[in-house]
């Protein structure tokens, strides 16, 4: 699977937030997100060499933000996401179950008050697309969006030539609304991007759905 990623640097990120009903900091408030196979949980300064293998890779970086190009940059950067208290922005380390070894990220960043709007995106090293990573993580990252932070959109970006990500997307129920034109700088050349979204009332119908699926069966 072709990750997609938040469209800004991952070191610029970090800005201070509000979050209903979370108070300390994201070590201590920030739930382990548990699936069948994976494991999401908050960063730690160890997870920066593994991150930085595998998500500086071309085949991973081409449509996604530049990551920090160093272990060292990483390190940086998972300290400040540490050192937050409140914020809008909110990062997981997806891990596999058995193992503690971070595989890839993803990213959840307020962009209206309260987390009613917000905005996803997520990085996964290559050896892991297609394996059903991607899948899991994302309906724990949704679940924990829409029943915990309570938001009501949620937005992603993907550039049209990633169609792996956008199909990834439209997997776990996001919506096509549009193409941004020119909007994502990528080796120098702007790329255009197609907006996705997931609206609370539609995952919770899909949720039932799929629920009341399973017991009939």
């Amino acid at each position: 699977m072709n990750p997609t990623a938040l469209g800004t640097e991952l070191e610029t990120m970090l800005q201070p937030v509000s979050r209903t009903g979370v108070t300390a900091d994201d070590r201590e408030w920030l739930p382990v997100l548990e699936g069948r196979h994976v494991s999401l949980r908050g960063l730690r300064r160890s997870d920066a060499a593994s991150l930085h293998g595998l998500l500086t890779t071309p085949e991973v970086a081409r449509f996604m933000s530049t990551p920090p190009t160093t272990i060292e940059a990483f390190e940086r950067f998972i300290a400040r996401v540490n050192r937050q208290r409140t914020g809008k922005y909110i990062c997981y380390a997806v891990t596999l179950k058995g193992s503690d070894t971070a595989v890839g990220l993803f990213q959840i960043r307020e962009t209206e008050p309260n987390f009613q709007a917000a905005e996803w995106g997520f990085a996964l090293g290559s050896a892991f697309w297609g394996t059903g990573v991607f899948t899991e993580s994302a309906n724990l990252i949704l679940q924990f969006a829409f029943m915990t932070l309570r938001v009501h959109r949620l937005e992603a970006r993907a550039a049209v030539r990633n169609g792996r990500g956008g199909r990834a997307l439209q997997k776990v129920g996001a919506v096509q609304e549009g193409v941004l034109r020119k909007s994502f700088l990528s080796n120098g050349e702007y790329l255009d991007q197609v907006l996705y979204a997931i609206v609370h009332d539609d995952w919770r119908a899909s949720r039932d759905s799929l629920a009341t699926a399973l017991v009939l069966h």
